[in-house]
């Protein structure tokens, strides 16, 4: 199968870089690289995003993990480097990890453009 790369769209380059790079774990693809270029290439653990200043806000991305102790973990460690949960109060899997009914746990973080990253792995 080949690689599938999401673009989600920022309306600021600068601010989504500092996001995904200081509070979740993605680092730049190429480090040379710049928001002035009008494009982020962005990775992390095999995972890979594009942002954009085209496209559409709001978009989902799931991004899968191989445990439950991870998504617990990972959660963990966003909100020690300042993760905000207070736009999503009525969300509970906005406010930390869930069990869902179909087998999954997750949390969800939305980014400062409203994009949401759907952090999930298997519960067995």
């Amino acid at each position: 199968m080949k690689k599938v790369v999401p673009i989600l769209k920022s309306s600021d380059l600068h601010r989504s870089l500092h996001f995904y790079t200081k509070v979740l774990d993605f680092t730049l693809k190429y480090p040379e690289a710049s928001p002035e270029e009008g494009i982020l290439e962005l990775i992390s653990d095999g995972a890979e995003l594009q942002f954009s200043h085209e496209g559409h806000f709001n978009t989902p991305v799931n991004i899968f993990l191989q445990t439950a102790a991870e998504i617990d973990a990972l959660f963990a460690k966003y909100i020690s480097r300042g993760l905000d949960t207070s736009g999503k109060k009525e969300s509970p899997v906005h406010q930390g990890p869930l069990d869902q009914t179909w087998g999954n746990r997750e949390f969800y973080v939305n980014d400062p453009d409203g994009n949401t990253l759907r952090f999930c792995a298997p519960l067995a």
